[in-house]
């Protein structure tokens, strides 16, 4: 995985969005997000690139007996550290896609917004088939195929500056995309969704929800997010390992 959260101009950027200085309730997505939380209590969560440590605080609030946070960046974790500690959650870094557990580990396993830095989706949902228990939830949000697709992620303007559409191009062509986000160029990689589903559901996983959020309406008053319902930008999919 790249990297770009540890480059100083990039992380000075992400940590003024609402998501890092509101935390959850900042995060347009969450109001959708929760309703689709499994019960924490007793339960042994993992989230895959935790960054500021959020959700892990939320399950550790909610009953989780044990939470481990894995983010590939120093400063995310460090942020973590510093506004979501509890001495129920262990932060550690390392790549998402290369971490290791025992067979049958975890209950739980989140992530929001990392999955579409990997560039390899099956073997990234093979190894969570082998570490979490069976009858164990998979939850997590990714960028909507709609959204990468083109690999811009930019509106078009017509002449006057106002909004065209949102261009969606070669949708069936997955791989790598160069993404500009926060002003800065970043890979990231797009699949579709039949690539999502297909692939979890060939590796011993039952869907149980797929939603794609829309801005909750206290936020539609907010410059620019009545244009998110233009088109959809994040996808979330919960699954149980069977």
């Amino acid at each position: 995985m790249d990297n770009h959260y540890d480059e100083t101009a990039f992380f000075e950027k992400y940590s003024q969005m609402s998501r890092s200085t509101e935390g959850l309730t900042g995060a347009g997505e969450w109001q959708t997000l929760e309703r689709l939380l499994p019960n924490f209590k007793e339960k042994t969560v993992l989230d895959l690139g935790c960054g500021y440590g959020w959700h892990c605080k939320y399950a550790a609030d909610h009953g989780a007996a044990k939470v481990i946070g894995i983010d590939l960046s120093q400063k995310m974790l460090a942020e973590a550290v510093k506004r979501n500690a509890d001495p129920k959650i262990d932060y550690r870094q390392g790549d998402i896609s290369a971490a290791v557990f025992p067979k049958d580990t975890f209950d739980i396993v989140f992530s929001s917004l990392a999955f579409h830095y990997l560039p390899d989706w099956p073997a990234m949902v093979k190894r969570i088939a082998s570490y979490l228990k069976p009858g164990g939830t998979l939850l997590f949000s990714v960028e909507h195929p709609v959204f990468t697709a083109a690999g811009s992620q930019q509106w078009e303007y017509d002449e006057r500056g106002k909004i065209r559409h949102f261009p969606v191009d070669r949708y069936f062509c997955e791989g790598v995309r160069q993404a500009d986000f926060l002003g800065e160029t970043v890979t990231k990689y797009h699949r579709t969704l039949t690539t999502y589903l297909e692939t979890l559901l060939q590796n011993s996983f039952s869907l149980n929800h797929l939603v794609e959020p829309t801005p909750p309406a206290e936020l539609l008053s907010l410059p620019g997010m009545k244009d998110e319902l233009r088109r959809p930008m994040m996808l979330i999919i919960s699954a149980e390992k069977k």
